[in-house]
């Protein structure tokens, strides 16, 4: 399978198509993508503190606003966790950008894949709406646009402006880390985790600071201080995909 080259229209003629599928459409992208050739000096992380977060869902709402997406459909999630004393506990669940990402290993069309800083990344041009990818995540952090979204974004302009184009019915949409804004910044000579115009919208958002985000190649860097002053940990380490997203637990002074 990897030596035939899918697209979308000989995936469509060879299946006859699903619903799902059918309206599927090539979406042209403002900001380029790297690709997964070549090497990188970043190896970009998150650290969300779970004692900070507060559950409020502003990380939800600027990156459903920046990124324009169906208000059915949730890039990052806030789940409830319990309690720690008499503190509620959230989890913030981005897109983990594993190291070893099971999503890019079921990929059959190569529609998911790696840039060299670690960033798991979508090209909805090649996603055929298998939802391969879906499934085999661990952490639920992908989902299906079943629907044309050519509504109004109710996120916007609150939340944030569109900054990327708005995908394709039929497609497995997910988080990029903002790669768009990391990206632009580091043309300006910006500094991503630094800037905010370099930095996702969901770490710039948070009231609370929860969200940290850097160089894990930096050990100067906001992520490389923190986990190595702080005890944290991953979900779902123990499978062994190498989650590019970090929690610091949540503690009682």
């Amino acid at each position: 399978m990897d030596k035939i080259n899918f697209n979308r229209r000989d995936f469509l003629k060879i299946t006859g198509a699903t619903a799902g599928v059918v309206g599927a459409m090539r979406v042209a992208k403002m900001v380029s993508a790297s690709g997964p050739e070549g090497s990188s000096p970043y190896s970009w992380a998150m650290v969300i503190d779970t004692k900070k977060c507060t559950g409020c869902g502003y990380c939800t709402l600027a990156c459903r606003a920046h990124n324009d997406i169906n208000p059915d459909i949730s890039w990052n999630r806030v789940l409830e966790a319990g309690t720690v004393g008499q503190q509620k506990v959230y989890i913030s669940r981005p897109c983990m950008q594993c190291k070893n990402a099971p999503c890019v290993d079921v990929c059959m069309v190569k529609a998911s894949y790696y840039r060299p800083d670690g960033i798991v990344m979508m090209d909805y041009d090649r996603c055929i709406g298998c939802r391969y990818c879906e499934i085999a995540c661990p952490y639920s952090a992908r989902a299906f646009n079943w629907e044309e979204f050519d509504g109004e974004n109710p996120a916007v302009p609150n939340w944030g402006s569109p900054e990327v184009e708005r995908r394709p019915r039929g497609v497995v949409e997910k988080c990029s880390f903002c790669y768009h804004r990391i990206d632009r910044g580091l043309k300006l000579g910006l500094k991503p985790g630094v800037d905010q115009d370099a930095t996702p919208a969901c770490v710039v958002v948070c009231p609370v600071d929860a969200r940290v985000f850097g160089d894990l190649n930096d050990p100067d860097s906001n992520v490389s201080r923190l986990l190595a002053d702080h005890p944290s940990f991953r979900l779902r380490d123990d499978l062994g995909t190498g989650p590019r997203v970090y929690y610091l637990p949540a503690r009682q002074e």
